[in-house]
Parts: C-alpha cells; sequence; structure tokens
C-alpha cells in the first residue's frame, strides 16, 4: 500500500478537502500512473450530493484521468514507464461475460467496477482522479496519442466517449442531420466529434448566449429551445438528437424534432424522472434510447479518432483548492466548458 495525497468529500454534500489515501501495491498487471490532469465532470457532483441516490464517503471522485505511467507490474504487456495514458469511468469488470467479451465493459453482467464509489473485486473502496496516482490493471488503460495534450485529453475520458458512442451507433455522417442538446462539458465535444465524422450539426441551447461558441465548434446551425418557434420551424429535422443536458426535458417537444425513424440519445442523467406520451414515439416510428460510455476499445479508438482530428476538450485549468468553487460554477453553468485540475497542486 501507499499513501498518496487527493481530494477527497467526506462526507455527502460536505466540501471537498484535501487528504490522504491509500493505493494498493502494483500487483501482477497493474499500472501505476503519476496523474497529470484530472477533470471535472457533472457527474462528481450528483455522486459527492448523493442526487443519484446514497453513496460511499469518504469519496475522492474523478474518472476523466491523464497522466504518464510511473511503474508496471511483471505481467504488464501493453505499457512500459513513461506511456501517456488515461482511465475513464471503470477500472474493472468481470471480463466473462458476454458484453465483456464483446468489449463492451461497461455494460458487464455482474457490474463494472467504477473508477470512484464503487467496490472493487477485492473488495476495496475505489477512489478517482482527485489525486496524485492511480494503480489500475492493464486492461482498463487507455493509450492517449502524442497529438493530444494530456490537460485537454483529461475530459475525453468521460465527456469524449459518452457523446462519441451514440454518434457512431446512431449513424451520425455525411448526410446525416444531427442535433445536440445543451453547450456544456458533454455538447461542446459531442458538436466537435459530430462535425468531424461529417454530419450536419446543430446545437440546441436554451438561449443564444454560447452561439458564437458553437459556431466555431463546429456547428452548422444554433437554436434557443426558450423560443417556441424553434420546434415549429425544426418538426421533423433531425435523424438524431443527443441530449447532454441533466436537466428534465419535455421529451415529446424534442421528439417532434425528430424525422421518421429518427432517434433522440440520453446520455445526461436528471435527477427526477421524466414523463412523456407513448404517441410521441408512435408517430413516426420514433425512438427513445440511452447511452452510457462506452467499452475499452471504443474509449481508445475515440481517443485516436479525436488525435487525428484535433479534437480535445476546450478547458479552464484550476488548481484543487478551487474545486469547490467549480462545482458551484459547473451548477451555474458557468464553466466553458470543462474544468481540468492540475494535480500537481494536490
Amino acid at each position: 500500500m501507499t499513501t498518496v495525497a487527493a481530494y477527497a468529500a467526506p462526507a455527502a454534500k460536505a466540501p471537498l478537502e484535501r487528504s490522504t489515501i491509500e493505493r494498493r501495491a502494483v500487483r501482477e498487471f497493474d499500472v501505476l500512473i503519476d496523474i497529470k490532469f484530472a477533470g471535472i465532470c457533472h457527474s462528481d457532483i450528483h455522486l459527492v450530493r448523493e442526487g443519484w441516490g446514497e453513496a460511499i464517503f469518504p469519496m475522492v471522485p474523478g474518472h476523466e484521468i491523464a497522466g504518464v505511467v510511473s511503474e508496471v507490474g511483471p505481467g504488464v504487456t501493453k505499457y512500459k514507464v513513461g506511456d501517456r495514458v488515461g482511465v475513464g469511468c471503470m477500472v474493472d469488470s468481470c471480463r466473462e461475460c458476454e458484453n465483456c467479451e464483446a468489449g463492451q465493459e461497461q455494460h458487464c453482467v455482474r457490474g463494472a467496477v467504477q473508477t470512484y464509489n464503487g467496490i472493487g473485486r477485492d473488495g476495496e473502496v475505489t477512489y478517482g482522479g482527485y489525486a496524485t496516482h492511480v494503480v489500475v490493471d492493464e486492461n482498463f488503460v487507455v493509450r492517449i496519442p502524442d497529438g493530444l495534450s494530456l490537460d485537454v485529453a483529461a475530459p475525453l475520458l468521460c465527456a469524449g466517449i459518452t457523446t462519441y458512442a451514440p454518434l457512431k451507433q446512431w449513424g451520425a455522417g455525411p448526410g446525416r442531420k444531427v442535433a445536440v442538446v445543451g453547450l456544456g462539458g458533454l455538447g461542446h465535444v459531442g458538436v466537435k466529434i459530430a462535425h468531424a465524422l461529417g454530419a450536419e450539426v446543430t446545437v440546441l441551447s436554451q438561449s443564444l448566449r454560447k452561439k458564437d461558441d458553437g459556431l466555431k465548434l463546429g456547428a452548422d446551425h444554433y437554436y434557443a429551445t426558450s423560443d417556441p418557434k424553434t420546434f415549429e420551424e425544426l418538426a421533423g429535422a433531425f435523424d438524431l438528437i443527443v441530449s447532454t443536458v441533466s436537466a428534465p426535458l419535455d421529451l415529446g417537444a424534442y421528439l417532434s424534432l425528430l424525422r421518421t425513424g429518427g432517434a433522440l440519445v440520453n446520455v445526461g442523467v436528471p435527477e427526477e424522472p421524466i414523463t412523456f406520451h407513448p404517441f410521441s414515439l408512435i408517430v413516426g416510428n420514433k425512438i427513445l434510447a440511452g447511452s452510457m460510455i462506452g467499452g475499452i476499445p471504443e474509449t481508445q479508438e475515440m481517443l485516436d479518432f479525436c488525435a487525428a482530428h484535433g479534437i480535445g476538450a476546450e478547458i479552464e485549468l484550476i488548481t484543487a483548492s478551487e474545486i469547490n468553487e467549480a462545482y458551484e460554477r459547473v451548477t451555474a453553468s458557468d464553466v466553458r466548458y470543462r474544468f481540468v485540475i492540475d494535480t500537481a497542486t494536490i
């Protein structure tokens, strides 16, 4: 065991504070990573504040981890000391079920082990990336291509794969009209990826406040959903809508924007249930779907794609002492577009 510095929430809704945690000794197939940067995801805030249910405390959040390998176990074959690597939302799975064998570890039948707020297969609580170091099995580590700076790559380990997976699954590409709901931490990366895939991209946001940003990031069109005319003008316009927001939406209104056979895919998770009338789906054979992250192979594919297209997150780099302030700013939508912690300040 090794003691490392971290920022932890001691209890639900409590401010995060500097602390120490124990990392396991490097096992045969483990990689020790010197964490350089850790992104702040809205999920971190939901979990620290128990917005999605009971959580485990003390909690060290962080599942957008970018760093450098500093030690490898004797059985490790994929990485060596000095490699640039990342860790996303999970650090283990059963590796035996149908989903794991298909490279869909995020849907492990026995439950993937979350990077933090989880229980590992060894029975130990997992702690995330708001720390100086982490130990992870090599099979749940991905390589960050040289073309990506570690700071802008960190958010891709959640925000990148969370938007890349549904865009790929639902066929975003040339000749397809794609809408991204929300231009935040997830949405801004989704716009970049959808544009790079060749789709015609529209941002649907509450206001036009970020319109200039959206167009610079690759959107072809930008509409305010607070304007009722938007839903009239865009009725039946889209093949695919990806909702990245964690606020409850009027699903019926958004489903009306789909073409026949179109799909509305949710990657944002409100804390409250949402209701809608089934006729919203039945008329036009429309699809309401959800999407998590991707498996390890698809996460690596996403990173390689982003490197090839020069895609990184738009970030605001902060010190560890600014984490609590950053949480308040995220909930107030006051960030463009992802806070990233410089872990050297922990």
